[in-house]
């Protein structure tokens, strides 16, 4: 039971806020007062923010975000965030994905974010993960985002949690209780940490929902509807601590530091163009993308990185994310590697045997190009007969899903994944080009590569010119 002013003040701002208003009922909902100087709020994610709000309706700027995290990042708060940046920047050509997996720490996050997070290369990553604190792996995913993406970052510190062995209207001096806010507070210390060292967004949520406790007269247990997840209330107030951070601020100074993404014109005198045509340009960064000018629509050009075709770069391809085990939703597997170069394909886990109660699970896996590639154990590390394919023991969550819920394997049931590109050997200047929307005209050359120095060649086919409006290059910083 809640305590009976808490059940009441709730079941005013349910009247009041009705999240959301509704139109007819103008009175506003009761926010809550961010935590921090809000000054500063949204200082280290202007790129972005520039971005979203210099987006007109005859230049809608491209905007990749990501939310990853686990379970409580998929809860209802980020889509209001979300729905709140498509309603403030609706000129913004806007690409928003949620990709967190419930139950997975940064222990486990570490092995998905290689399918998930950096080949997406947002533009920005609000994230946020209970566990890996202590073992390290919360802050390697944040330095990875960092070292290899031009992302900015927005970390949240945790809603409130509550022990599932105290009662909800127990002491809040127990010692589990205790015992549950330290874990929190070390995962504010972090982020408070890495948000200097790296140059992170950080918005106080721990401290703002605090705070609304302590003046409304409420307790940790009206914001949950577990002992984990946030109920109604606690997804509002989650939600409304975010998005004073997600704001533009033109007077903010200029970062001393070199542009993580950088623009070229097809004119700019490091674009070299020799007789033949082609185009020729050194840039320092690992990836780069083409803009095409409207002319010559479907027009080929022939693309080398380094004298090469990207083709031959191994670190230009990824395995896509497994599809999901029987139950439960998680990915088959949570890693998959690769000794060999890789082809564009499509991949098939076929389970051989599966035993619950003895922990058996064998499987077959054949590519569409490559053909049966071997018979693996999951509690062995498996590596191909072409080496295309690596899954280290313990990757596998099939058995795990099936005890979980206490259901046995399907007949049918197949994994399935893609080797997907990250380069372009042709680039096909796109048809159908639409002049407000530069998504529309851009083709991503290649992306992972080393961020260093390379050199880009341009080759026209059938001696047409080559139709760049401009390049853009993505410079990680760390």
């Amino acid at each position: 039971m809640l305590p009976f002013r808490s059940t009441l003040f709730i079941a005013s701002l349910l009247a009041v806020s009705s999240f959301p208003i509704s139109a007819e009922d103008p009175k506003p909902p009761i926010r809550p007062v961010p935590a921090g100087d809000t000054s500063s709020f949204g200082s280290k994610i202007q790129r972005t923010m520039g971005l979203l709000a210099t987006s007109t309706a005859e230049r809608r700027n491209p905007v990749k975000i990501l939310f990853y995290g686990q379970s409580v990042t998929r809860n209802p708060w980020w889509e209001d965030v979300a729905g709140d940046l498509r309603s403030r920047f609706p000129h913004a050509d806007l690409e928003i994905e949620n990709r967190a997996i419930g139950g997975y720490g940064g222990p486990v996050l570490i092995n998905t974010a290689e399918f998930d997070l950096y080949p997406f290369y947002p533009d920005l990553v609000i994230f946020h993960v209970w566990a890996g604190v202590e073992t390290g792996h919360q802050e390697k995913i944040i330095r990875r985002i960092r070292e290899r993406t031009t992302a900015e970052v927005l970390l949240w510190t945790s809603n409130l949690r509550w022990p599932s062995s105290v009662p909800p209207e127990g002491d809040p001096q127990h010692p589990d209780v205790l015992a549950k806010d330290d874990q929190d507070q070390a995962i504010s210390d972090l982020y408070f940490r890495l948000g200097k060292e790296l140059h992170c967004e950080v918005a106080d949520v721990r401290t703002g929902m605090q705070n609304y406790l302590k003046t409304h007269g409420l307790v940790v247990k009206d914001t949950l509807r577990d002992t984990v997840h946030p109920n109604e209330l606690g997804n509002f107030l989650i939600a409304e601590l975010v998005k004073p951070h997600l704001r533009y601020d033109p007077n903010f100074p200029a970062t001393s530091r070199q542009p993580l993404v950088e623009e070229i014109s097809r004119d700019h005198e490091s674009v070299k163009r020799t007789d033949d045509g082609s185009l020729h340009l050194t840039f320092t960064g690992n990836r780069i993308d083409v803009v095409a000018a409207p002319d010559n629509p479907g027009s080929k050009t022939r693309v080398l990185i380094d004298g090469k075709a990207p083709s031959a770069f191994p670190e230009l391809y990824y395995h896509s994310r497994p599809s999901p085990t029987p139950v439960a939703g998680r990915p088959a597997f949570n890693r998959i590697d690769h000794h060999s170069l890789l082809l564009v394909e499509n991949w098939t886990a076929r389970i051989l045997e599966c035993d619950l109660e003895k922990d058996i699970l064998r499987y077959e896996v054949t590519g569409s190009k490559t053909g049966p590639d071997g018979i693996g154990d999951h509690k062995e590390k498996f590596v191909s007969k072409s080496g295309r394919v690596v899954i280290d023991p313990g990757m596998w969550m099939v058995n795990w899903s099936l005890r979980y819920r206490n259901e046995t394997l399907p007949p049918d049931y197949l994994v399935t994944w893609e080797t997907k590109p990250l380069f372009v050997d042709t680039w096909i200047s796109p048809e159908g080009q639409d002049p407000t929307r530069e998504s529309t005209r851009t083709v991503t050359l290649a992306q992972g590569l080393g961020n260093g120095p390379h050199t880009l060649t341009l080759f026209p086919v059938k001696g047409k010119e080559v139709p760049v409006e401009k390049f853009r290059i993505y410079r990680p910083q760390w």
